[in-house]
């Protein structure tokens, strides 16, 4: 994770502020999702928190076998939000996903 564009530049130390204990596969997900070119229009931070709440949400949390199982969206997010904010405070984050966020929206 050396050189690259300044956009790759930023978001790695966006990155590292946000998440400084996050796992490096973990990371290079993140970072993968953050620079790709739906959220290029996005400051790094925006993008960065997104594409985090996103692959927690999705590969770290039981929230598509919810949805799988005939959960509807609202209550799938309820079960997990939970697990997604511990993950983060593991991951050393200082920010959690609130109940009645849009956070949700990806």
């Amino acid at each position: 994770m050396t050189g690259g564009t300044k956009r790759q530049k930023e978001m790695r130390k966006a990155l590292r502020a946000l998440l400084p204990r996050v796992p490096m596969r973990d990371a290079e997900a993140i970072l993968s999702v953050a620079l790709a070119g739906h959220l290029r229009h996005l400051p790094p931070t925006i993008a960065l928190w997104q594409a985090t709440t996103s692959h927690i949400r999705h590969e770290l949390t039981e929230y598509d076998a919810l949805l799988e199982e005939g959960y509807d969206r609202d209550s799938a997010r309820f079960f997990i939000l939970e697990p997604m904010n511990e993950t983060l405070r593991e991951w050393g984050c200082n920010r959690e996903v609130a109940e009645t966020s849009d956070e949700f929206s990806s």
